[in-house]
């Protein structure tokens, strides 16, 4: 069974910085694409950011020039770095797989984690 699992939230002074953390349990290799995204109370969920296996990453306009994306070398783990966060990025925080195969050979698609809750406090 593979799953994801976030960490790292929680309250962030305006204009701080935070890496939020999602590890990929289950697979050995990890899924080809990752995503973060993230809804504010409300607020439909919003697209953040990818990670492809290439080393690709991609950004919303909304948070370029203040977040990046990593994954560890073993494609099992994503990151978010947040600087210079606002008020306006408060929300969950979800990340999700494209295709991951498990340790059983079996596909699984559009996998989704828990998600983390990440408050700004101005």
């Amino acid at each position: 069974q593979v799953q994801l699992v976030e960490s790292g939230g929680g309250v962030i002074q305006d204009g701080g910085s935070k890496r939020l953390s999602c590890v990929v349990s289950g697979s050995r290799t990890g899924p080809d694409t990752m995503y973060w995204y993230r809804q504010a109370p409300g607020g439909q969920r919003e697209f953040v950011g990818s990670s492809l296996s290439d080393g690709t990453t991609n950004l919303a306009e909304s948070v370029k020039g203040r977040f990046s994306i990593s994954r560890d070398i073993a494609k099992t783990t994503l990151y978010l770095h947040m600087n210079k966060v606002r008020p306006t990025d408060s929300a969950v925080y979800t990340c999700k797989s494209d295709r991951v195969v498990d340790f059983s050979g079996r596909n699984f698609y559009n996998v989704w984690g828990q998600g983390t809750q990440v408050t700004i406090a101005s």
